[in-house]
């Protein structure tokens, strides 16, 4: 989807803009693999598992309501705000390690955030069906003007794609409040002691830069579509 050639043999040197995203995404993707590995063989000493303590919080919070359900694949946790269900990985669900309350707390942050009417968070729940929208449309138009040399397309299709951006602006510090609540839960709740904050804080942190690095490539891809258009400066022929 990136464009990488303006024709056949016509190599397109703005993917260059990419590469520090491309870099930071790689660097994020291996932190959080490894850095969730590490603490999943960590034992939390309160003994409970990640179902275990999310239900808890929900309860502690007159959430009794939201269930949490176990779900397929590896660090597919999430709270889905349509249906109000907490859905966490096997790794997590069943899981007593650090890695596993701390991803459970996370998701247990989100469910507040949407209880609590957290501004940011309903604005990203508003955003979502443009954002997929924009997303499906803005590489097909743009494609379409610079081929047919229509530059008024070519700039619709990086209009389209400025809302995807403006998801990821927005979900980046919704997902840094719901780290901040995960441990303020656990600590308050004495699922985790004092020793055990700072590694359950590395794990989430990891988590983190998948989102900085998912950022940093919205901004850096709709600048690289920007000069492809013509939007900032004379397009390449």
């Amino acid at each position: 989807m990136f464009l990488f050639m303006m024709s056949p043999f016509h190599f397109d040197p703005t993917m260059m803009i990419l590469i520090p995203a491309i870099l930071l995404a790689g660097y994020a993707q291996i932190k959080v693999q490894s850095t969730f590995a590490q603490y999943s063989s960590i034992a939390a000493r309160s003994g409970l598992t990640g179902a275990q303590v999310a239900r808890g919080l929900l309860d502690s919070n007159r959430l009794g309501d939201v269930p949490v359900e176990m779900t397929g694949g590896m660090l597919s946790d999430h709270y889905d705000p349509r249906t109000k269900v907490l859905r966490l990985s096997r790794d997590v669900y069943q899981s007593n390690s650090l890695a596993a309350l701390g991803v459970a707390a996370h998701e247990v942050g989100h469910v507040l955030q949407d209880e609590h009417g957290y501004i940011l968070f309903n604005m990203r729940s508003l955003i979502v069906p443009l954002a997929n929208i924009g997303s499906r449309l803005s590489f097909p138009l743009l494609f379409l003007g610079l081929i047919m040399r229509n530059q008024p397309l070519a700039r619709i299709g990086v209009y389209a794609f400025a809302f995807a951006v403006l998801f990821q602006l927005v979900t980046l510090p919704v997902e840094l409040n719901a780290s901040r609540r995960a441990i303020e839960l656990l600590s308050a709740n004495g699922y985790i002691d004092t020793e055990e904050v700072r590694p359950t804080k590395k794990v989430l942190r990891a988590a983190a830069l998948t989102y900085v690095a998912a950022t940093l490539m919205a901004i850096l891809q709709f600048l690289r579509l920007g000069m492809l258009s013509g939007m900032f400066g004379r397009r390449r022929d």
